[in-house]
């Protein structure tokens, strides 16, 4: 974004800051004439019908008018004669105007002197607001954002940054982050780093998740990373990364909603969160957390076992049941299961699988956050977009331009993660969330450090 300074140097409203004000003293040659006029008037000599007895000799008009013609002379007198009205006293003429006549040593004043009111007051400085950052580096993406606080409970983003850099390619058959893909990964931190060094940061997490956590040299990635970006990133553990999933989303769940799925679809791992409303509600929707779990499986590392590429109907049933057995493990899926028959009970999906799904059901000609973030889908058009994606083959799905290239060998894993999801926990409504592990960050860094805390209310 684009900052405007304001400060001492900026012209103030009404004024040009190119033209300095007219100063006091004797004024530029357009206002002597004037002067001379009212003088003119002052003297007697030249104020209406002559007294009995009096004249007026050439030698008094040269005093006057230097050597002119007297035609010249008594037009100019006609000329003037009209412009004021005067009355005659004992002593002189005197103006009947309240004002005082403007002298050569009493200039007038220029039009921003003589109207005031025009020049707007300029306003008061504001106060400068604390500035906080998040970067998430996950399996797929190298994503970071930098805001500034709003009302309470909301940020105002001044920068932000991702790049896909797939930081785990070939990490389930390696156990290892590759070369390239850590040389990827690093570029992009680079220009990160660069973002943050550029800004007052008052407060930052930066955040590594599946693919260091889960990679063998993972650790000493990290230390390159410090090293050449200047960025010290922590490894978050599986729970947090949940926890920061729900706290990115608390805007898109109303205050009727009694149960909530959200789901956040990574590259290397999926966090499943079954928030339970039915209590009194905190202002934190991560307080309401009953139970949560972790698959280390997500888009990449699906789509490397499964294949991303060409995806037949068989292949996508088998990573729907490879998914939806890793589910039937997780003891804690049935906490909510006093609200699943409920009409506020809705699934929360927070990844590129939705948001790809939901531009593609908007059919959109271009990728459009401000549509698809908050979209509600109903149970048909997720049926409709994911039969849609299975029946296009990997050309199609990278002419897409809410898919491209980059997602077109992943999507279909995102979906039958997606489906077994929706297996377990069925549902009328989905909401789609473009946002995630970030703004779950800003808005703990900004809670934590009393942005909100005065009056419930910021400008």
């Amino acid at each position: 974004m684009e900052d405007h300074d304001t400060g001492a140097g900026a012209s103030a409203v009404g004024m040009s800051g190119a033209s300095p004000t007219q100063p006091a003293g004797p004024q530029p040659a357009r206002f002597s004439r004037h002067a001379g006029a009212h003088q003119r008037h002052a003297d007697p000599r030249h104020a209406g019908p002559k007294h009995p007895g009096q004249r007026q000799t050439g030698a008094s008009q040269a005093d006057q008018h230097g050597d002119q013609p007297k035609g010249k002379t008594r037009k100019r007198r006609k000329r003037k004669r009209g412009r004021k009205v005067f009355a005659r006293d004992e002593n002189g003429v005197v103006p009947q105007l309240a004002p005082a006549a403007t002298t050569a040593s009493q200039p007038q004043s220029t039009p921003s002197q003589v109207e005031p009111r025009l020049a707007a007051p300029q306003r008061p400085p504001q106060p400068e607001l604390p500035v906080f950052a998040a970067l998430d580096l996950g399996t797929n993406n190298c994503r970071l954002l930098v805001a500034v606080p709003g009302r309470h409970g909301q940020f105002r983003v001044i920068d932000a940054f991702s790049r896909i850099v797939r930081l785990g390619e070939g990490l389930t058959a390696s156990g290892r982050l590759s070369q390239a893909a850590m040389d990827r990964a690093v570029e992009a931190l680079k220009i990160c780093g660069e973002k943050l060094r550029n800004r007052k940061i008052r407060k930052a997490r930066l955040i590594a998740t599946e693919a260091c956590r889960s990679a063998a040299n993972g650790v000493e990635f990290l230390d390159r990373v410090e090293r050449e970006a200047g960025l010290k990133l922590e490894i978050i553990d599986r729970q947090t990364e949940a926890r920061l999933a729900v706290s990115g989303c608390g805007s898109l769940v109303e205050r009727d909603t009694q149960g909530v799925v959200l789901f956040d679809i990574g590259g290397g791992s999926s966090e499943i969160a079954l928030i339970d409303l039915t209590g009194r509600r905190s202002p934190r929707l991560a307080n309401h957390i009953v139970s949560w779990t972790s698959l280390p499986v997500g888009v990449v590392s699906l789509a490397e076992r499964f294949g991303g590429r060409t995806v037949t109907r068989e292949t996508f049933a088998a990573m729907v049941e490879d998914v939806a057995a890793r589910l039937t493990a997780f003891d804690g899926r049935d906490r909510l299961a006093h609200v699943l028959a409920s009409p506020n009970f809705h699934l929360l999906g927070t990844s590129g699988t939705v948001t790809t799904l939901a531009g593609v059901h908007l059919d959109l000609d271009r990728y459009d956050r401000r549509r698809v973030d908050g979209l509600w889908m109903d149970r048909d058009s997720v049926d409709r977009m994911i039969e849609r994606l299975i029946g296009w083959d990997f050309q199609q799905r990278c002419a897409n331009p809410c898919i491209g290239a980059d997602r077109a060998d992943l999507v279909l894993a995102g979906c039958a993660i997606l489906e077994a999801i929706r297996g377990v926990w069925p549902s009328e409504r989905l909401r789609v969330a473009d946002r995630g592990l970030r703004e779950g960050i800003l808005s703990e860094l900004m809670a934590d450090d009393g942005v909100w805390r005065n009056d419930g209310r910021r400008a």
